[in-house]
């Protein structure tokens, strides 16, 4: 199983604190760091949010293994021609190092303050389903057309192309408004917060439409919470910590997150790699607290 780092920037994450993250995921060997994109917190993140893309280009410039990304891009933020050149930049400032994560966007009231569209979440799928399309053949085709119920491009030319095609990932509850369009454009699916048996069967589900549409299986991902410590006292000071940042605990051992000891860490994320998840990317709410990133990456090596 490969091992990322999720950080949610809405919650106050400064650009200091994104560089020192960064280096720490070098350091620590861990494979990529993706961030949320948001703007506005849910956790009391009181000096808001920089923005997602613009961090990821300028992180692209400062770090030299780590892959970069979002989970998960809303639909609803940016016209994808824009998304899809934005992607592209920042892939050639980091030598193809960024990822692409996609949703149909649900956090209402950001949408309202920000002045954002919010249509019903048909509506969100169907913009979702024609920024795919939109991305990819921005990414892989010379002189296309599309015409859909959102977004009509005429001899659509985007250049430059990406060097190698980023990697395109969906976000979701593996249910056919999001499976239907990643099964057609994506490379990989990602759900969140599901135990390991949840897992199996939205990694199923993806597969059985994979094998509809006559194409290989997409990656399988997840993105969950983490409180992890070297021992019990090293953890129990962590869950104090997570709950004075976010306002509650951590859900127990046996609940959705991963939240243990170093050992009970591993043994928690080979159950979800006997579920199916290939990749999962790891929650970390405290986010100045670098040494738990550096514990991750001995998670990883041990994986």
């Amino acid at each position: 199983m490969r091992v990322c780092l999720m950080i949610e920037g809405q919650e106050g994450v400064t650009w200091p604190q994104w560089v020192a993250l960064a280096e720490a995921c070098e350091a620590a060997g861990l494979e990529a760091l993706f961030g949320s994109d948001h703007y506005t917190g849910f956790h009391g993140g009181g000096d808001g949010s920089l923005d997602a893309w613009a961090t990821i280009s300028a992180l692209a410039a400062v770090t030299s293994r780590i892959r970069l990304g979002t989970l998960v891009s809303p639909a609803t933020f940016r016209h994808p021609s824009v998304l899809a050149r934005t992607v592209v930049t920042a892939a050639a400032i980091s030598g193809g190092r960024v990822e692409l994560g996609l949703g149909a966007g649900w956090h209402e009231p950001e949408h309202v303050r920000h002045g954002f569209p919010f249509p019903p979440l048909p509506e969100r799928l169907s913009l979702l389903a024609e920024q795919l399309e939109i991305v990819h053949r921005s990414w892989t085709e010379s002189g296309f057309d599309f015409d859909g119920a959102h977004y009509r491009l005429r001899d659509a030319d985007p250049l430059p192309k990406p060097r190698e095609k980023p990697n395109l990932i969906v976000g979701g509850s593996a249910k056919r408004g999001t499976v239907e369009p990643a099964v057609r454009f994506a490379d990989e699916y990602n759900t969140t917060f599901a135990d390991p048996e949840t897992c199996r069967a939205r990694r199923r589900a993806v597969e059985a439409a994979a094998v509809r549409a006559g194409r290989e299986p997409l990656v399988f991902s997840l993105m969950t919470g983490c409180v992890v410590g070297a021992d019990e006292a090293e953890l129990q000071e962590r869950r104090r910590r997570f709950a004075e940042r976010v306002g509650r605990e951590p859900e127990e051992r046996s609940g959705r997150m991963v939240v243990g000891t170093f050992d009970e860490a591993c043994e928690r994320l080979r159950e979800y790699e006997r579920a199916g998840v290939e990749r999962v990317m790891l929650q970390h709410l405290v986010h100045d607290d670098l040494e738990m990133v550096a514990l991750l990456g001995r998670i990883a090596a041990e994986l």
